[in-house]
């Protein structure tokens, strides 16, 4: 994996906010605050026990960042980021985390491959928490930057 291992404590650290055993081998690839901050993002190892493909490579396991997207997700925020977001851009999006993902599978592994891009869906928007997870990673969801100007249009909207 090209991210460092866990640090002592990250394996109970994660299984607090996931809330089960992690499933597979995984990296903290973003943190609360700082380098030593609690897991907020981590990413998944493509492939679990040899022969389970594993599609979502980074999951958002950071509980105020998770509160906060369940609850633009249950205001119907997945529908409307489906008929808003630039689809050439999200399609960009979809094959840059399947690249990210697939380049860690080795060349001569011959078994099930995840498919997919961000959340495991070949197009369109399924998931916000796996954008944003995406996002904290890479700086490049599209899905984001269209949240965020939403976000700041509705503000600027209400005269706040």
């Amino acid at each position: 994996m090209p991210w460092p291992s866990p640090a002592p404590g990250d394996y109970q650290a994660v299984e607090k906010l996931l809330g089960r055993k992690p499933v597979g081998l995984f990296a903290v690839v973003a943190r609360r605050g700082s380098i030593s901050g609690s897991p907020a993002v981590i990413a998944c190892w493509p492939i679990i026990a040899d022969i389970k493909p594993m599609p979502t490579l980074f999951w958002l396991v950071d509980p105020e960042l998770n509160h906060k997207v369940s609850q633009l997700e249950s205001g119907g925020v997945i529908a409307r980021a489906r008929a808003g977001v630039d689809q050439a851009k999200l399609a960009e999006a979809h094959d840059r985390y399947r690249r990210i993902r697939d380049d860690l599978i080795p060349l001569d592994y011959l078994g099930p491959r995840p498919s997919g891009g961000i959340g495991g869906t070949a197009s369109g928007v399924k998931c916000i928490h796996a954008h944003v997870a995406f996002e904290v990673v890479s700086g490049c969801d599209p899905v984001v930057g269209w949240l965020n100007a939403e976000l700041d249009a509705a503000i600027d909207s209400r005269g706040l």
